[in-house]
C-alpha cells in the first residue's frame, strides 16, 4: 500500500499481466470465466460511517467470498498496524485469517479494495494457480481480481494530488485500467460509472487506449496503414531469409514454404499461428475468439 509515496505509472508489468490473463483462461476455461460477467456492485461494498468496523469488514469479506464462488471458505478478518494494506494466511482452509491495515478502521471506503486482493489470493490458492516469485504472484493476484470483477475497487482506491497519494495493489493505475478495459471488451461492462476517484477514471482511459492499440496491431485487419506497411516489409524480409520482425512488433514469421505468422490473441494473449495467405479469420484455440486478419 502506497500512501504519500511516489506512484509508478505506465505499463512496466504488462508482459506478466498478459501471462496472468492467459493463465486464467487455461486454468478456468472460457465457460467458467463467463460466469464472472457481472462485477461486484458498488452498493454491496458500501460502508456507512455508523456501521461497526468489525461487523462491516466481515460482511464485505462475505461479498468477496460469494463473488469468487468460495461458499465453503470462511474469512476471519482483523486489523493491525502494518506496512501493507493487508495479509492473508494461506492454509488448507476452510478458515482463512486476513489482517488489514489498522488505518482502514477509520478510512473504510477502501476496505472492499483491500479484501478483493486478499480473497483473490485465497481463490488462486485453492485453484493451485501461482507464479514463481512474490512480485509476479502479486501481479497475478491483482490481474485476476480485476479480470474476475472485483478489482475495479483496487483502481478506485487510487488517489494522487499535490498533498497526498494512495494506491493499493502491485499493478500501476494504468495497468489496472488496461485489465479492466480488456474485461470490458469481453463482457460488455463499463466500470467507469462506478469510479469515485477522478484519477482512477483517467488511469482507466489510458489503460483502455493501450488495449485498443494492441487490438489494432498487424496482422489484425484493424491495423492502421503504417502498421500494415511495416508488417509487409517484415514479411518480405522473413520470406527472403534476410531478417525477422523485432520483438516489439508482437508478430513473428515461421518457415518459408509455406510461411506462417504467429501473434498474441487480443483477448487471452495466447499465441495464434496462421498461414500467410492474405485475408482470413483466425480462431484462438484457447479462448475461442475469432479475429479478422490480413496476413
Amino acid at each position: 500500500m502506497g500512501t504519500g509515496v511516489e506512484i509508478v505509472h505506465g505499463f512496466p508489468h504488462l508482459d506478466t499481466v498478459h501471462s496472468a490473463i492467459t493463465a486464467l483462461y487455461r486454468r478456468l476455461s472460457p465457460d467458467t470465466l463467463r460466469t464472472f460477467a457481472l462485477s461486484v456492485p458498488p452498493f454491496d461494498v458500501a460502508f456507512s460511517d455508523d456501521e461497526d468496523p468489525y461487523l462491516g469488514v466481515q460482511r464485505i469479506a462475505g461479498v468477496m467470498v460469494r463473488h469468487l464462488r468460495l461458499p465453503d471458505a470462511r474469512m476471519i478478518v482483523s486489523f493491525r498496524d502494518m506496512r501493507h494494506a493487508g495479509n492473508v494466511e494461506l492454509a488448507a482452509g476452510p478458515e482463512y485469517f486476513i489482517e488489514l491495515n489498522a488505518r482502514f478502521k477509520k478510512h473504510r471506503k477502501d476496505i472492499g479494495a483491500a479484501l478483493a486482493h486478499e480473497v483473490t489470493h485465497v481463490y488462486l490458492h485453492r485453484l493451485g494457480l501461482a507464479f514463481p516469485g512474490t512480485r509476479d504472484n502479486e501481479i497475478l493476484t491483482d490481474t485476476a481480481a480485476a479480470y474476475l470483477g472485483a478489482g475495479w475497487l483496487l483502481l478506485d482506491a487510487y488517489r494522487e494530488d499535490a498533498v497526498s497519494t494512495q494506491k493499493l495493489g502491485y499493478l500501476t493505475p494504468e495497468e489496472f485500467g488496461y485489465v479492466l478495459a480488456q474485461r470490458a471488451e469481453v463482457f460488455a461492462e463499463d466500470p467507469r460509472t462506478w469510479f469515485t476517484s477522478p484519477r482512477a477514471h483517467d488511469a482507466y482511459v489510458r489503460g483502455a487506449a493501450r488495449a485498443r492499440q494492441e487490438a489494432r496491431r498487424p496482422p489484425l485487419a484493424a491495423a492502421g496503414r503504417l502498421g500494415r506497411h511495416r508488417y509487409a516489409r517484415d514479411r518480405r524480409a522473413a520470406e527472403r531469409g534476410t531478417g525477422q520482425a523485432p520483438p516489439a512488433a508482437g508478430y513473428a514469421f515461421e518457415g518459408r514454404g509455406p510461411q506462417r505468422v504467429s501473434f498474441p490473441c487480443p483477448t487471452c494473449h495466447q499465441r495464434i499461428r496462421v498461414p500467410v495467405q492474405g485475408r482470413l479469420r483466425a480462431r484462438c484455440g484457447l479462448c475461442g475468439s475469432v479475429h479478422d486478419c490480413e496476413t
